[in-house]
């Protein structure tokens, strides 16, 4: 099993930012204490995902911090990103593993027990599960409930993730679950202070999980 810190899982949106200020968002929340960041880009060519990618790998190189490149295994492998995460519709965590290799990471959306068994059957590192609120991002979220994502971390030995909508206002609703982490969007990329509010959601999950 890879040694994997998913504690403070950051996860991009580029909407309605210039490159500069995205980038900028990006390191700010690595100073803040971010642990692991996939790149999200659902809009973008293959070459300006690439661009980005690259531009983006250079900052968490910095930082010794693990890029993960969203849904696009060969953006991942044009630019030698620490690995990939997948969704129920993208491309299965066995084929990604068969092109990627056993040295990068590969995370997976899953909803339900089943689908979490059947990903990390596949060879997945950690698991995204949720939404566990409803999100202001342009995905598609179907909600699961706090009861499933408990039942995944019982089922999996792997790193497990929550998802979807989570601020450290609300996060409490995971108190007594045993996951490694909470996966962010809007919390960070909205915030006027990006650095601030990565530091305020990872001691709120530390707190949470009574390691603060």
């Amino acid at each position: 099993m890879k040694n994997i810190d998913t504690t403070m899982y950051f996860i991009t949106d580029s909407t309605g930012l210039d490159e500069s200020d995205f980038l900028c968002k990006i390191e700010a929340a690595l100073k803040g204490g971010v642990t692991i960041i996939q790149l999200r880009e659902k809009d973008k060519t293959t070459r300006e995902y690439i661009d980005i990618a690259e531009k983006v790998h250079a900052i968490t190189k910095k930082y010794n911090v693990p890029l993960i490149i969203d849904d696009r295994v060969d953006v991942a492998l044009a630019i030698d990103a620490e690995g990939v995460h997948v969704g129920q519709s993208d491309m299965p965590v066995k084929t990604a593993r068969t092109l990627l290799g056993n040295d990068k990471i590969i995370g997976a959306t899953t909803k339900t027990v089943p689908q979490a068994i059947e990903a990390y059957n596949q060879g997945a590192d950690y698991l995204g599960v949720g939404a566990i609120y409803p999100t202001t991002t342009k995905v598609k979220t179907i909600i699961t409930s706090v009861e499933t994502l408990s039942a995944i971390t019982k089922a999996v030995p792997i790193k497990v993730n929550a998802i979807g909508g989570l601020n450290k206002y609300n996060i409490n609703i995971l108190k007594g679950i045993d996951i490694d982490g909470i996966c962010v969007v809007s919390a960070i990329m909205k915030s006027s202070d990006p650095k601030k509010a990565s530091m305020e959601l990872k001691k709120a999950f530390l707190e949470l999980k009574g390691e603060n």
